[in-house]
């Protein structure tokens, strides 16, 4: 007797326990150690979750059923878990179908923004190579646009360097012979041809600036000052031509000799072409750009405010920016920050969905089991079905209230007591 009613106990624990039975292969199975990696991969991705869920919602369909035995109603009650595991059979097909459409949202997003990262990098690359160009053409348009002669301004200075770059490369040696006959010491080129240089510059800046000067007051006419500037120039004249043209017209002595024979220039020749290259220089720079550089360039020395004429007609020019490119991509994603928040909160619902539905669909299995009510509205088709944790509360609360009285009836006894 004893032992028959050990075997029906057996029984009775055999059924009720049946899970015991295959959920130990089912989760190897889905755990997948033996496999080969990708199929390893695969199986914990689409099988194991799913598995897992299914067991532990056997095992509280059984307790649930068990409880039938202590519940009102209980046809409502098995309706609701049949319910619940319909539920369930979307929630894993949902699950398979949210990784699916995880991998697309991403794939997609990801090309998506290697094409943004491209078309920054090619925008940089692009503002890189035409940025040279941009800064030539914005420089060329700020002197065409500008009151102040600037070319003239740069042309002078630079032939004043080209002068004083001549001159002390020609006067350079004899220097060195002043030098050494005075000290008494062979003196190095190369330590005298820097301070020569500086000398020689402001010495070719002075010439112009004397000149500039010159033809101011003749504008005025000024005769005492003018006399005295002209005696000054006389002197800058001599100075250049004995000191400086004088050597540079030396230097070509061997060149005249070539095509000559007994050739001798003598000192007055020398002079006589010394002024006509000094002349034939300072009159051809001066009126190509000199005398609208030079008066600039005193006004800045002296530190007085520039003045000019304004044009008649102003060009008005647009200002192109160096990095145009890269504005222009800044712009755009600037312009766009709502599509890509819009597109990055598209990716994290696509990617935390699908486990989420499995796991509601196994809370309720639970709240079926306490409450006879289910929490969830399965499956999820979006971010906005996740209810707040603040609001799970209220939402149990809202559907445990009893049915309100049908409209009409509130309507009719209202008119009654009227």
């Amino acid at each position: 007797m004893l032992n028959e009613s050990n075997t029906i106990v057996n029984n009775i624990l055999s059924v009720i326990l049946f899970p015991l039975q295959f959920q130990q292969s089912f989760v190897i199975f889905a755990w997948g150690s033996t496999d080969p990696g990708f199929i390893l991969f695969v199986k914990r991705l689409f099988l194991l979750l799913p598995v897992l869920a299914f067991i532990a919602g056997l095992w509280i369909s059984i307790a649930s059923l068990l409880s039938v035995l202590f519940r009102n109603n209980r046809q409502h009650f098995i309706v609701s878990l049949f319910i619940t595991w319909w539920d369930f059979g979307k929630s894993v097909f949902s699950f398979w179908g949210g990784i699916f459409k995880f991998i697309y949202v991403f794939v997609f997003s990801f090309l998506a923004l290697f094409k943004v990262i491209i078309f920054g990098i090619w925008a940089i690359v692009q503002d890189i190579i035409i940025m040279p160009f941009r800064l030539v053409t914005n420089l060329g348009r700020k002197i065409l646009s500008s009151p102040v002669p600037i070319i003239a301004v740069i042309f002078t200075l630079f032939w004043c360097l080209l002068e004083a770059v001549i001159f002390s490369y020609i006067t350079t040696p004899l220097v060195v012979d002043v030098f050494t006959n005075i000290t008494g010491q062979q003196l190095a080129e190369n330590s005298i041809r820097i301070p020569l240089f500086l000398f020689l510059f402001f010495v070719v800046l002075g010439s112009y600036a004397v000149l500039s000067t010159f033809f101011t007051y003749i504008k005025s006419k000024n005769i005492g000052t003018i006399v005295g500037i002209f005696v000054i120039e006389i002197v800058v004249i001599f100075v250049e031509v004995t000191f400086l043209y004088r050597e540079f017209v030396d230097s070509l002595v061997p060149w005249f000799a070539q095509y000559s024979e007994n050739f001798e220039l003598g000192i007055v020749w020398t002079l006589v072409i010394s002024c006509f290259v000094w002349f034939g220089i300072r009159s051809l720079s001066w009126f190509l750009f000199a005398s609208h550089g030079t008066p600039i360039i005193l006004q800045t020395i002296q530190g007085k405010r520039i003045e000019v004429k304004k044009a008649s007609i102003e060009t008005k020019y647009s200002k192109i920016h160096l990095f145009s490119g890269f504005s222009r991509f800044l712009d755009t994603l600037l312009h766009n920050a709502d599509l890509i928040q819009i597109k990055g909160e598209e990716i994290l619902n696509a990617f935390i969905l699908p486990p989420l539905q499995i796991i509601a669909s196994i809370i309720n299995f639970c709240t079926l089991l306490v409450i006879g009510k289910h929490l969830f509205d399965l499956p999820f088709k979006d971010a906005a079905d996740f209810i707040d944790s603040s609001m799970l509360f209220y939402s149990i609360q809202e559907k445990e209230k009893p049915v309100h009285p049908e409209p009409m009836r509130a309507i009719q006894e209202s008119s009654m007591n009227r």
